[in-house]
């Protein structure tokens, strides 16, 4: 015991001398998948999202108990940086995230571990296209993305994760400085193979967006943007599976929320048309395959985009007429507001249609 808190306290001394960078050895071929990653980034075009990984539990018993499951999880840490016990810590860490109140800080604090989390997901990028990815690697890349997600739900990480600086060394020399850790995940959402390892793989990288946006910040909503966040989800909510589309429409929901984000989805006239049309295709599908939680979340994408008096005149003319003859009354009987967003929203629209020669939608400047 002696021996391994005399690690810690080495590791966290040289995480402070190196500024709180972190770094990890990669292969060549890994540092150009990387950079050809970025750019993908910037190309136009089961996740829970309830309590915080790094939230409190309740099945935390006594003291004791406490203390023998810090001891556990900081190990667990530490084997992180060991390639021969990593797997295994990285499976054990997943499973039982929930238990170790403080994992976050400690998963960013402890030097090298977000570097080996890091090198987890750029090792598959290689596999993505043409997709042969197994569903071992998925698995075990998604575990790394689970931790991941963990220190983007933490408020004491949560920043440090959009905004903290990862050195890459290639042998003894720095070949690759990069920050903005969510970008690694966007090779991911690119892609468009519907089989299992990628569907999950997909699924898991939404739910560390997810966890960002969950808390109302406009500064996450500005990093996101930046990064081209909505060509992605829009992506995903084209042809992913329920649960990735509904994911995907919950992040476009909290970014439609924020002031930022729905001036920057109804500053022109593509980017309105581009969210309308992948709703409006949703909802037809929905029509036959009800989907009570995703429409949801649909419900109340539209209903914040009538909050803009030009996206409302447009609504006019596309918004679904599945959404105003009841089509989804059955669906929805069980979800008050739902039902009360859907009044709102068909209400917003008819009383704030504009007539198209008087220029008040958007169709004027396509």
């Amino acid at each position: 015991t002696q021996n391994r808190t005399e690690q810690r306290r080495n590791r966290t001394l040289q995480t402070r001398e190196k500024g709180g960078k972190v770094q990890v050895n990669l292969r060549e071929s890994e540092r150009q998948i990387i950079e050809s990653g970025g750019r993908m980034a910037n190309l136009p075009p089961s996740l829970s999202m309830g309590t915080p990984f790094g939230g409190p539990s309740t099945s935390v018993g006594a003291p004791a108990n406490k203390d023998r499951n810090l001891a556990s999880a900081e190990q667990l840490v530490l084997d992180l940086s060991n390639p021969e016990l990593r797997e295994n810590a990285l499976l054990e860490l997943s499973k039982k995230r929930e238990l170790f109140q403080d994992l976050a800080p400690l998963l960013w604090n402890s030097f090298g571990t977000i570097a080996a989390l890091l090198q987890e997901i750029v090792s598959i990028y290689s596999v993505l296209a043409p997709p042969n990815l197994t569903p071992a690697q998925s698995n075990r890349v998604c575990n790394s993305l689970a931790l991941l997600q963990c220190v983007a739900s933490h408020s004491d990480t949560r920043m440090l994760f959009l905004k903290g600086n990862v050195r890459f060394i290639l042998s003894d020399e720095l070949v690759v400085m990069s920050s903005h850790i969510p970008l690694y995940l966007y090779p991911f959402l690119n892609t468009t193979s519907k089989s299992r390892p990628f569907e999950y793989l997909r699924l898991t990288s939404l739910g560390v967006i997810g966890a960002l946006v969950k808390v109302d910040d406009t500064e996450v909503i500005s990093f996101l943007l930046s990064t081209e966040i909505i060509p992605l989800c829009l992506r995903t909510m084209e042809m992913g599976s329920e649960l990735s589309k509904t994911v995907a429409t919950f992040i476009v929901q909290k970014i439609l929320l924020d002031d930022v984000g729905m001036d920057y989805i109804c500053t022109t006239a593509e980017r309105f048309f581009a969210v309308g049309r992948v709703l409006g295709n949703m909802v037809q599908s929905l029509v036959e395959q009800p989907s009570p939680r995703l429409l949801k979340h649909i419900i109340r994408c539209y209903l914040r985009l009538s909050d803009n008096p030009r996206a409302c005149a447009a609504l006019g003319s596309c918004l679904p007429d599945s959404l105003r003859d009841g089509t989804f009354s059955n669906c929805l009987r069980e979800d008050q507001i739902a039902r009360r967003w859907l009044q709102q929203l068909v209400h917003n629209v008819g009383v704030g249609r504009v007539p198209s020669h008087q220029g008040g939608g958007f169709e004027h400047m396509l």
